[in-house]
């Protein structure tokens, strides 16, 4: 099992009052599996995700991820997975907004001290397996919103991450291009075997997974395989037939 939750409880003070948003969450996930996880604002989806990710800790039950308990985990250890086996996308794309698309994605490799060319050539064969292979020295005013949005997801792949964390990812986009991402989401997981979890609150984005989440008020309250896997590339060209 690539992801192990066991009776998980997020807890947050804000105040005089205790918050819970995680309220005993248990579930697994397989390697290889894409996954959304769905639910209405509050329900716990953006908390779940980020402990997910080794971004926030759990205030009671366990987290495991391949087989290692996150909780015995140090600073430096958290870093280390979040940096080389998760990669993460955001509704809002978090660019630098002064540097280009070649410059963007290799930021986690800096990170990861890795050399200047090898660094440079690394980011440019991601974006080019994201379709932006002419876009290298663009800035991101000087691209559209699905075309930075393929920059995060280059950025997140750059360091071969067994698992993308997407919070949102199609939020801010039009119909066909957030299908055209979760194309390319559906492509990663099928051609790469990378793990993909996505939270969104489209149901219709939601189908082109083979699971969905759903949570309400801090608890798993569905989860369910979808029967029928769809194409999201199909879907963009048939919205751009329209």
């Amino acid at each position: 099992m690539l992801i192990e939750l066991h009776d998980v409880t997020k807890v947050y003070q804000m105040g005089d009052v205790e918050v819970r948003a995680l309220n005993g969450v248990s579930l697994g996930i397989e390697r290889g599996e894409l996954t959304a996880i769905m639910g209405p604002s509050g329900s716990g989806k953006s908390t779940l995700m980020n402990i997910l990710g080794c971004l926030d800790q759990v205030t009671s039950g366990e987290y495991l991820l391949e087989g290692t308990r996150i909780a015995t985990l140090n600073d430096d250890q958290l870093a280390e997975i979040r940096n080389r086996r998760i990669g993460f996308v955001f509704q809002s794309y978090n660019l630098l907004s002064r540097t280009t698309a070649l410059d963007n994605v290799e930021v986690p490799l800096i990170y990861a001290g890795a050399g200047g060319r090898a660094r440079r050539q690394k980011a440019a064969e991601a974006l080019e397996a994201v379709g932006l292979g002419d876009r290298l020295h663009h800035k991101p005013n000087e691209l559209s919103g699905g075309q930075q949005q393929r920059v995060a997801v280059a950025r997140a792949l750059i360091n071969e991450p067994s698992i993308i964390l997407a919070d949102e990812p199609t939020g801010n986009l039009d119909t066909k291009t957030g299908l055209e991402i979760i194309a390319l989401f559906q492509r990663l997981n099928e051609e790469r075997g990378i793990t993909v979890l996505y939270v969104t609150h489209d149901a219709e984005i939601a189908r082109f997974t083979r699971r969905i989440i759903r949570l309400r008020d801090g608890k798993v309250v569905e989860d369910t395989p979808v029967l029928e896997h769809r194409h999201a590339a199909e879907a963009a060209a048939a919205v751009a037939a329209e």
